[in-house]
């Protein structure tokens, strides 16, 4: 199940400041001294609410069943949500507990999408079920969730197929791979037709994207960028790949969750996996 079958170009998902979306100052990826690819990697992973606040601190970082997590998606219901100057904190309940869920406001995007009674931000409203990436915070020993992106939930069996995928990766880190031996590779493939839909970053995660997406995550993977990612007229130009086919496979990349957008929706980094 494709469960981000958006039906526009995906400025909910990433909208660099507007939405809160892929990147944020001072916590983005790190760039190495001759501007090349990141020396670090970041993992994508599907979790409950209780999984956060069960969540281990070891410094900065914040690990669950024993794997270091950076960036984090679940669904929820708003419950109660807060409007400040520069953010919005939204309580959202899934069911097995409630978090915090904080994200920054662009003023002249927000003043645009006021404007329009049907866009995404507008339908993010008390009782409405959303999904929500992000990156899990502590302040003061409590935990919160930084949103890159909140967007509603247009088919109800994504909240089922959620909890799903979640339980399956969850049992993958604490009970092995499903034979009980084998590479870490090969759980993941067994992962993979145990619930229909790739472990994150995984060898198979393209499976099923056109060339063209292929061939522009590949360029991601291994043009030399700095911490804000490539823009797609610079993909374009240096693959020789026609704009709006870019774009398209930038979709594509951004709805399976392989990419996010940084400084604006146009310009893209990789969510890297460990």
């Amino acid at each position: 199940m494709n469960y981000n079958n958006y039906e526009t170009s995906y400025t909910s998902y990433g909208g660099g400041g507007g939405s809160g979306g892929g990147f944020i100052p001072g916590e983005g990826s790190q760039s190495s001294p001759s501007g090349g690819r990141r020396d670090f990697t970041d993992s994508l992973r599907p979790v409950t609410i209780k999984q956060i606040w069960d969540a281990q601190s070891t410094g900065d970082e914040f690990r669950i069943d024993g794997a270091t997590i950076s960036q984090l998606t679940f669904v929820g219901q708003i419950r109660n949500l807060s409007s400040q100057t520069t953010n919005i904190t939204y309580k959202i309940d899934d069911g097995t507990g409630v978090i915090e869920v904080k994200q920054w406001i662009d003023s002249d995007e927000a003043a645009q999408e006021s404007n329009d009674p049907a866009s995404k931000k507008a339908r993010l409203v008390e009782d409405a079920y959303v999904r929500v990436w992000g990156k899990l915070k502590s302040f003061h020993d409590k935990k919160h969730v930084g949103a890159q992106i909140i967007r509603p939930v247009d088919d109800y069996n994504e909240i089922n197929y959620h909890l799903l995928e979640a339980t399956a990766v969850h049992l993958y880190y604490t009970k092995g791979p499903l034979e009980g031996t084998g590479a870490r590779k090969n759980a993941g493939q067994a992962l993979e037709q145990q619930t229909g839909a790739p472990i994150y970053g995984g060898e198979n995660a393209l499976q099923g994207y056109s060339a063209v997406a292929k061939k522009v995550y590949k360029y991601l993977t291994e043009a030399p960028q700095s911490n804000e990612g490539l823009h797609q007229q610079d993909i374009a130009a240096n693959t020789g790949i026609n704009t709006s086919d870019v774009a398209k496979a930038g979709d594509e990349l951004l709805s399976g969750g392989l990419i996010y957008t940084t400084v604006d929706d146009q310009t893209w980094a990789v969510l890297e996996t460990e």
